[in-house]
């Protein structure tokens, strides 16, 4: 079934669902996402603030996901604790956040983490307290936990009714096509190795540490799509790969996406690891929400759930913050020395009041990709047939999804019995309002419908073999390196901002991987740590 056959299969089950035509039932399940409805109280400006309760603190936190977490982790390995964590969701966790029930944990979003680089520093250390690296993070090429590398087989792609092993969608080519599937990964590994006049990497991670080199930034201003066609490269499968690149870890089409931000993802990493593949991945069953348990275990921080900061007063000596805490519903006033903004930079465009018209314009700029999340609970794995068995990743080559990971690939003793895969799909292809407002709008059997069509495909014994299918939405799940954002002026004028709010998500590199997440919350700690006179160095 080609792309636009599966559409139209797509939408007649929808439509069918959503008219009450007689369908084959569908599993039940739930509709979650995040707190899109007390976050569009801060979008419509409907706070009624009231009284509000008093207290101080040295440092706010704005935000739990890896920035907010990673940015409390260094204050802690200060010894400094005169803090606290506001986050507007029910949990910590952000991107990473996970759900569990009798089968396995599972992913709700970022499911893996790529072996880091000797410049992700910080990730590496973290890594060696969590138990998963072991001896000198420092290391060219440390050791990992086996357990926590991801077992073989790590992926397979589906095309044209079969599964193959690996992400070589090659089968059929011709010798031009495979000659041009060569020289695109020949110079990717080129950019690798590329160094800036300056002497740095061409392509780092953190993004920070890249070279500044302007050969490199114009890549900025072209897209990867119009890269690709300027450098000659015609072939399907080059496409192909440059475009699920994009749609993997930008949640945007290649189109849309800047050429830096895209060459990026094949050219940033460059880690050794002493008894795994250089393309090895750590994993766990709730991805990485593991890293965040763990974070939680470690740092206990004082976090206060469904805090929406509505407004944000930065003053010369203290910066004030009004809260509406939607489970009480009731108003907070807290008074902080410093404040780290680890939330999404566009909603601080809204909360900041009395700020620079140009800083409050350039966090304005920053757009957000909407995603679909499916956790589908299974009675047995999917059935190895048609080509390579089941791997861990499973990608599929024409489909407005992804494909699906195992959750319970790491554990040997589960692969026979139940198991839960994790469907994701990038909303592209519409403007990012609209997009948003259609996965907001849809209902869950209407997605469970499309999600079970698509992954029918490859697989017709789903439906018999499906106990239930969650659905989770993320409306703003992934800022988007839109051509001549990385770069571009937005960007750069946020962090040129010294005040008293410190701008810490992954937002401000550009793109969101987890790396990016870390290095940027500890990056705005170490800074409030130095305006506090706390001298304690970096870890960074």
């Amino acid at each position: 079934m080609r792309r636009r056959e599966f559409l139209a299969a797509g939408a007649a089950a929808c439509a069918a669902v959503a008219c009450g035509r007689k369908a084959a039932p569908l599993p039940p399940g739930t509709l979650s996402g995040t707190a899109h409805r007390v976050g569009h109280l801060l979008r419509d400006g409907t706070i009624d603030a009231g009284p509000a309760e008093l207290r101080k603190r040295a440092v706010v936190i704005v935000g739990g996901g890896i920035a907010g977490l990673s940015a409390a982790w260094r204050l802690r390995l200060a010894g400094f604790d005169d803090f606290e964590i506001l986050e507007l969701e029910d949990a910590a966790g952000g991107n990473a956040r996970w759900g569990e029930n009798p089968v396995s944990r599972y992913p709700l979003g970022a499911h893996y983490l790529p072996l880091p680089t000797r410049e992700s520093r910080a990730v590496r250390l973290l890594l060696a307290e969590l138990g998963v690296l072991r001896g000198d993070p420092d290391a060219p090429a440390p050791a990992y936990d086996e357990r926590a590398l991801c077992f073989a087989p790590q992926e397979r792609l589906y095309r044209d009714g079969l599964w193959r092993e690996g992400f070589e969608p090659l089968a059929g080519a011709s010798a031009r096509d495979r000659d041009e599937w060569r020289r695109f990964h020949d110079r990717m590994a080129a950019f690798k190795a590329a160094r800036g006049a300056d002497g740095r990497r061409a392509f780092a991670i953190p993004m920070a540490l890249s070279s500044r080199d302007p050969r490199f930034l114009a890549l900025d201003r072209l897209s990867m799509r119009d890269w690709l066609a300027g450098e000659g490269y015609a072939a399907e499968a080059v496409h192909w790969l440059a475009n699920y690149a994009c749609r993997d870890d930008f949640g945007c089409d290649y189109r849309e996406v800047s050429a830096w931000a895209g060459i990026h993802y094949f050219a940033c990493r460059d880690a050794q690891a002493r008894d795994a593949d250089p393309d090895a991945v750590l994993t766990w069953p709730e991805g990485n929400g593991w890293i965040v348990r763990g974070l939680l275990a470690r740092v206990a921080p004082p976090l206060t759930a469904g805090a929406l900061v509505h407004r944000v007063v930065e003053g010369e000596r203290e910066v004030a913050l009004g809260v509406h805490l939607a489970r009480e519903r009731r108003a907070l006033e807290i008074r902080a020395e410093h404040v780290v903004w680890a939330a999404q930079l566009r909603f601080a465009a809204r909360a900041l009041a009395g700020a620079d018209a140009g800083l409050v314009a350039a966090l304005a700029e920053f757009d957000h990709a909407p995603w679909l999340v499916a956790n589908l609970t299974l009675a047995e794995p999917p059935w190895e047939r048609h080509g390579a068995p089941l791997a861990w990743d499973n990608v599929l080559y024409e489909s407005p999804g992804l494909g699906y990971v195992v959750a319970t690939h790491q554990d040997l003793a589960s692969r026979r019995g139940p198991t839960v895969i994790t469907y994701y799909e990038p909303l592209t292809g519409t403007p990012t309002a609209a997009a948003r407002e259609r996965l907001l709008a849809t209902s869950r059997e209407a997605w469970a419908a499309r999600v079970l069509a698509d992954l029918g495909r490859p697989h017709p014994e789903l439906a018999r073999i499906t106990e239930r299918v969650d659905v989770f939405t993320n409306g703003h799940a992934m800022v988007r390196p839109r051509t001549g954002f990385v770069w571009g002026d937005a960007r750069e004028r946020v962090l040129r901002h010294a005040g008293r709010v410190h701008f810490a998500h992954s937002d401000v590199s550009g793109f969101s991987l987890f790396e990016e997440a870390q290095y940027r919350g500890v990056a705005a700690a170490e800074r409030v740590l130095a305006r506090l006179a706390i001298r304690d160095g970096t870890v960074l």
